[in-house]
């Protein structure tokens, strides 16, 4: 999943409309859209006021195939024009045309942060927007609020023909992925590899690799993912963080996440080896 290539960010919160605009509108992690012939398109109109939605806050974030692109949050939704409805983001993929689910999933990284970082931490004046870099800035004394961005690692670990996977109380569903944490202060990418596969499983790995990354705005996390062999260790799980783990072959895997994500193409990735 890569921006596309035709895509120009914006760094300025508020640019001037004055045309045709494509509006990225969430109401939490659901997206605007209007469904046609079994598709879902982003709204293009001059105001989103048009479609019955009222807007609490708006970022302009780029322009996509010649117009601008705003990121908003619906603060009412009176009477929705026909066709338009609320969709949850993460069904969105692979139904909206070619690069516009890559610019919405930046939209709502955006907007969430907008609206979650109001304040300064330091001294609580209200921030402000910056109009030459993507940050606010407190006026009383003056430090800077970029996007915040949380690294996680995501690893695929390998035993001979089979790979390690779990599952935690906190997936949507009772499917098996591959294991992942947020990368600690002090620490480097590989040294959270071989903490979180220990901390989760008992488990220790050897030889890891870099395999890629992922944007992953729920809310604001990069997931690195990484490939790893085994090297020593029985599977031992808490029962808190991972409730169930085991090694699967790939001519038997049981419920594994959708294809959106990272941890779909690492283990489609071992799965197309093995088979």
């Amino acid at each position: 999943m890569t921006m596309p290539s035709d895509f120009k960010p914006s760094i300025s919160p508020s640019a001037p409309q004055d045309s045709d605009a494509w509006w990225f509108i969430y109401s939490g992690y659901r997206l605007l859209v209007k469904t046609s012939n079994d598709a879902d398109a982003i709204p293009l109109t001059t105001a989103p006021e048009i479609l019955g939605i009222s807007i609490g806050r708006r970022l302009c974030i780029g322009m996509l195939r010649g117009k601008d692109c705003y990121a908003a949050e619906a603060s009412i939704q009176e009477c929705i024009s026909a066709g338009f409805h609320f969709a949850e983001l993460r069904s969105l993929f692979s139904r909206l045309e070619d690069g516009f689910f890559e610019v919405a999933m930046l939209g709502v990284h955006l907007v969430e942060w907008d609206k979650n970082y109001r304040f300064c931490c330091r001294c609580r004046a209200e921030l402000k927007a910056r109009e030459d870099i993507r940050a606010k800035e407190c006026p009383g004394c003056g430090r800077l609020e970029f996007p915040r961005l949380s690294p996680a690692i995501i690893v695929l670990i390998e035993k001979g023909d089979a790979l390690l996977l779990a599952r935690s109380p906190r997936f949507a569903g009772e499917f098996f992925s591959v294991l992942a944490g947020f990368v600690e202060p002090g620490e480097s990418l590989e040294e959270a590899v071989h903490r979180e596969v220990l901390e989760e499983t008992g488990v220790r790995v050897k030889n890891v690799k870099y395999f890629g990354s992922q944007p992953w705005p729920f809310p604001d996390s990069l997931m690195i993912g990484f490939t790893a062999q085994y090297e020593s260790g029985e599977i031992r799980i808490d029962g808190e963080e991972i409730i169930e783990a085991g090694w699967f072959k790939a001519e038997n895997l049981p419920k594994i996440p959708g294809k959106l994500s990272i941890a779909r193409q690492l283990i489609d990735s071992f799965a197309a080896k093995h088979r």
